[in-house]
C-alpha cells in the first residue's frame, strides 16, 4: 500500500470518532459494558488496537446479554473500523458491518445512517468511484445541516477535498479551506489530518514549497487521537517534499524522524494478539450456546405444563371477553364517525387558508409588475412624450435636426421595446420552459458563472421528479433574488446552492464566502428584500433561518414541506 492510500484510510477512519462522541452509547449509568467500550475507545486512539478489541467484544457481549441493540450496533462499527484497519489478519470485518447496517435499516438513529453513509462513500473513493462517493457525502452534508452538526458537516468537507484531490485541484482547495474555518480549535486530530491532506494536494501538483508549509502547520498540532500514525505519515512526507528541493539535510532530519515513530508501532504482534483473542471468545461463545440450548430445553417442558393450564382459564375468560368486546366496537365505530367529521371539518378550512394564501400571492405579484413596469417603462415612455412634442414643435417651427430627432426616438421605442420583454422573460425564466427547478436553476448559475465575477455551485439529491408547477415557478423567484442579493451585496467571490428533497421535505440551502452582515441587528424590512421572501415561504407552509458571520459569508436555510 503507498503512502498516499495510507494517509487516506488513517483520516477517514480518525473522522469516526468525531461522530462517536456524540452518539457512542446512551447510557444513564456507567455499567460494565459502557466501561468495556469506553476503555476500547481509549486504546483504539492510543494505536493499541489488540486490548482495544479485547474490551470492545467484552462490551458487545455484555450488551447482547442484556438485548440493548442499539449499543451492540455501536460496537460492531468500532470492532468493523479496527478490524478493517489492520492487514493480514485473517478476520472478516464485513460480518461486522453487515450486522451494523441491518441495525441502521429499521433505525431512526441519524447518527448512525451518517456512519453508514460515510463508509459507503470511503468503499466506493478506494474504488476510484468519485462520482458515487460523492453522492454518499452529499447525503452526510444534507442530514448535518438538518441535525445542526457543524463538526460533521466540517470533517465531511474535509473528505471532499480528499476526494478532489485526484481529479479536480481547484474545488479540493475550496472545500479544505472550508473545514478549517469551521473545525473548533479543540478537534486536534481533524485539523491535522486536514492540513495533511491539504499539504498532499500541493505535493502532487509538484508545488512543494506550498506543500512544505501546510505540513508545518500540521506539525505544529499534536494530535489527540492516532498520533503515532498521523505522525508517521507527515514526518515521510516532510522528508519527501524536501528531498525535491535539493534540501537533503532537512530531508535526513525528518527521514530519521519516521524511522523512530514506525519501529515503535509493531502491527504484526497486534494482529496475532487480536487473532488469540478472537479464537478464545469463539470457544467461549460455543460454551454458551451449549448452556442456552440446555435451558430451552427445560423452558419447553414447563411451558408445556403452563400452556394446559392457561388454556382452562383462557376459554372462561374468553366468553366473558366476547361480551364485553361488542360493546367496545360499538363505541369505537361511533368514534371512527367523530373523526371522519373532524377530519372533513378540517380539510375545508385548510383550503380555504390554500385560497386565500393563493390570492395573496397573485396580488403581491401584480404589484410587482406594476412597480418594473412604473420604475422601468414610465420614464422612458415620458421621455418618448417629449421627443413626440419635439418632432411636432419641429414640424411647425424647425428649431431643431428633424434627422437627429427621429433617430432619439426611434432608439427610445427600441429600448422600451427591450425593457418590456426583459420583464417578461425575468418573469418566466427557467421554470416555465417546462425544463424544471433543478435544470433552470443550474442554467442559472451557470450563465452567472460564465460572467467571470463569481462561481456558483450546485448540489443536489433526491430531487428526481418535477414538483408542482407553481412551487417550482416559486421557489426559482426565490432563490433567483436571494442569488441576486449576494451578487449586488455580498461582495462574494464563490456560493453554493444545496437543494435536496428528503422524507417529503425539500431543503434549500444558499451559502456564500463574502462579507457577512448582522443579521440580529437588522430588521427584515431594511433586509434586502427578506422580508418579502420569508412571507412568501410562511405560505409554503415552511421555514426561514439566517446565519450570517462578519468577514466569513452567509448562509441562508429554507425548508418546505411537500405533500
Amino acid at each position: 500500500m503507498n503512502y498516499l492510500k495510507k494517509l487516506l484510510i488513517i483520516t477517514l477512519i480518525t473522522n469516526y470518532n468525531i461522530m462517536s462522541s456524540y452518539n457512542v452509547i446512551k447510557q444513564q449509568q456507567k455499567d460494565s459494558g459502557f466501561y468495556y467500550f469506553k476503555k476500547g475507545i481509549k486504546l483504539d486512539n492510543l494505536n493499541k488496537h489488540h486490548l482495544a478489541y479485547n474490551y470492545y467484544l467484552k462490551a458487545r457481549a455484555f450488551y447482547k446479554n442484556k438485548n440493548d441493540l442499539d449499543s451492540v450496533a455501536e460496537c460492531n462499527f468500532q470492532v468493523y473500523t479496527l478490524l478493517n484497519s489492520q492487514k493480514n489478519l485473517g478476520l472478516d470485518p464485513q460480518v461486522y458491518f453487515i450486522d451494523f447496517i441491518n441495525y441502521v435499516n429499521n433505525s431512526t438513529d441519524t447518527i448512525k445512517q451518517i456512519k453508514s453513509y460515510k463508509e459507503y462513500a470511503i468503499k466506493l473513493l478506494k474504488k476510484s468511484q468519485y462520482s458515487n462517493s460523492l453522492e454518499f457525502y452529499r447525503r452526510i452534508i444534507f442530514l448535518s445541516k438538518r441535525i445542526k452538526n457543524r463538526e460533521i458537516e466540517a470533517n465531511t468537507y474535509s473528505n471532499l477535498g480528499l476526494l478532489y484531490t485526484n481529479y479536480k485541484k481547484d474545488s479540493a482547495s475550496y472545500f479544505f479551506e472550508k473545514a478549517l474555518k469551521i473545525y473548533d480549535n479543540s478537534l486536534t486530530t481533524e485539523i491535522f489530518s486536514t492540513y495533511l491532506n491539504y499539504g498532499n494536494l500541493y505535493q502532487k501538483e509538484g508545488d512543494f514549497d506550498n506543500a512544505i508549509k501546510k505540513f508545518k502547520k500540521a506539525e505544529k498540532i499534536n494530535p489527540e487521537k492516532y498520533a503515532l500514525n498521523l505522525k508517521r505519515i507527515l514526518f515521510f512526507k516532510l522528508a519527501q517534499s524536501h528531498q525535491k528541493i535539493n534540501d537533503y539535510k532537512t530531508a535526513y532530519f525528518y527521514f530519521d524522524k519516521y524511522d523512530l515513530i514506525r519501529d515503535s508501532i509493531n502491527n504484526t504482534q497486534q494482529n496475532i494478539a487480536i487473532s488469540d483473542i478472537k479464537e478464545k471468545y469463539d470457544n467461549e461463545k460455543l460454551r454458551a450456546n451449549n448452556l442456552e440450548i440446555e435451558s430451552k430445553r427445560k423452558q419447553s417442558q414447563n411451558l408445556l405444563y403452563g400452556s394446559l393450564a392457561f388454556l382452562f382459564l383462557s376459554g372462561t375468560i374468553g366468553f366473558l371477553t366476547l361480551k364485553n368486546s361488542r360493546k367496545k366496537r360499538l363505541l369505537a365505530e361511533q368514534q371512527n364517525e367523530l373523526e371522519k367529521q373532524k377530519n372533513l371539518t378540517l380539510l375545508k378550512e385548510q383550503e380555504i387558508n390554500t385560497i386565500n394564501a393563493m390570492v395573496d400571492g397573485q396580488e403581491k405579484e401584480r404589484i410587482r409588475i406594476a412597480e418594473d413596469l412604473h420604475d422601468n417603462i414610465g420614464s422612458v415612455l415620458a421621455t418618448l412624450k417629449l421627443h413626440f412634442e419635439n418632432l411636432k414643435l419641429n414640424r411647425e417651427k424647425k428649431h431643431f435636426d428633424q434627422d437627429e430627432l427621429y433617430a432619439k426616438t426611434e432608439n427610445l421605442i427600441d429600448e422600451t421595446y427591450l425593457k418590456v420583454r426583459s420583464i417578461a422573460h425575468a418573469k418566466n425564466a427557467g421554470v416555465i420552459a417546462n425544463k424544471g427547478l433543478l435544470v433552470a436553476v443550474k442554467l442559472m448559475a451557470e450563465k452567472i458563472s460564465d460572467a467571470n465575477k463569481i462561481t456558483i455551485h450546485v448540489l443536489d439529491f433526491g430531487l428526481d421528479k418535477r414538483l408542482e408547477n407553481k412551487l417550482e415557478i416559486t421557489l426559482f423567484r426565490i432563490i433567483q433574488e436571494l442569488i441576486t442579493n449576494i451578487i449586488k451585496h455580498a461582495n462574494a467571490s464563490e456560493a453554493t446552492i444545496n437543494i435536496a428533497l428528503y422524507d417529503q421535505n425539500l431543503n434549500i440551502i444558499i451559502e456564500d464566502n463574502g462579507k457577512g452582515f448582522k443579521y440580529d441587528k437588522t430588521t427584515l424590512k431594511e433586509g434586502i428584500g427578506l422580508s418579502s421572501i420569508k412571507t412568501r415561504i410562511m405560505h409554503l407552509k415552511g421555514t426561514f433561518n439566517i446565519d450570517s458571520t462578519l468577514g466569513k459569508g452567509t448562509s441562508i436555510i429554507i425548508n418546505i414541506p411537500i405533500t
